[in-house]
């Protein structure tokens, strides 16, 4: 399995160079008609998210170095920079997010560059599998002394094999998902790799019109520690 990965990572290293020039090449093109204008558009950032998950593909291989420090993040902060970062792709597709928060802890224990890509992954797949003109949730509460966060969509449902393997823990490798056409299952793969370094979990919830992906993210203690203190 480990040779298998090791193949994916070394093929995603040789995609980079050539995704970087059709970006830079768009950027490159003399002004268009809105019509080319869009095009340009869309090449940018499909070539840019394509690079972002090029990248992601890299961290894994280098999780065992342990470079990626744990420490405690501000969930809310990171939730409102990715959903920033990817408004303009729910524009696009004309489909909407709405984002609940309610946890009580506003720290938890992880990377951040790390968990920016779990959520940041999720909102993608939510973007491509919901259907037209619907909207997306982001939600995050606390959840049995761990903060929850949850990506709802309204596309097709996830497949059962797949649904087992995020119940284990993590996906071993990036599969094809049946009735989510076009899907690798890669932006999935990426997550709970990320979610198992940082010792949290990750799942998914089937509905009937769509699915729920989530990861359980540990408290810190400098967030337990203060409230403490407030409470004293």
């Amino acid at each position: 399995m480990e040779q298998e990965v090791d193949g994916i990572l070394v093929a995603a290293h040789e995609l980079k160079a050539p995704l970087a020039v059709l970006r830079q090449l768009a950027f490159a093109l003399p002004e268009m008609d809105s019509s080319g204008e869009h095009t340009r558009s869309e090449m940018i950032n499909v070539s840019e998210r394509a690079i972002k998950q090029v990248n992601d593909l890299a961290k894994i291989r280098r999780l065992d170095d342990g470079l990626f420090e744990m420490e405690p993040v501000a969930v809310r902060e990171v939730c409102d920079a990715v959903s920033h970062e990817l408004r303009y792709l729910f524009d696009q597709h004309e489909k909407g997010l709405i984002i609940k928060y309610s946890n009580h802890a506003k720290l938890v224990t992880a990377n951040r560059d790390l968990l920016y890509s779990v959520i940041y992954n999720f909102l993608v797949n939510a973007i491509h599998y919901s259907k037209a003109e619907s909207q997306a949730e982001l939600t995050v509460r606390d959840s049995a002394g761990q903060v929850k966060i949850t990506i709802r969509d309204y596309g097709p449902s996830l497949p059962i094999s797949i649904w087992r393997e995020l119940k284990q823990g993590w996906i071993k490798q990036p599969t094809s998902i049946a009735m989510r056409p076009g899907s690798s299952g890669l932006g999935l793969f990426i997550a709970s790799r990320f979610a198992r370094y940082m010792n949290a979990s990750v799942g998914a919830i089937r509905h009937r019109d769509g699915t729920s992906f989530y990861v359980n993210l540990p408290i810190s203690k400098q967030a337990s520690l203060f409230d403490y203190d407030i409470r004293s």
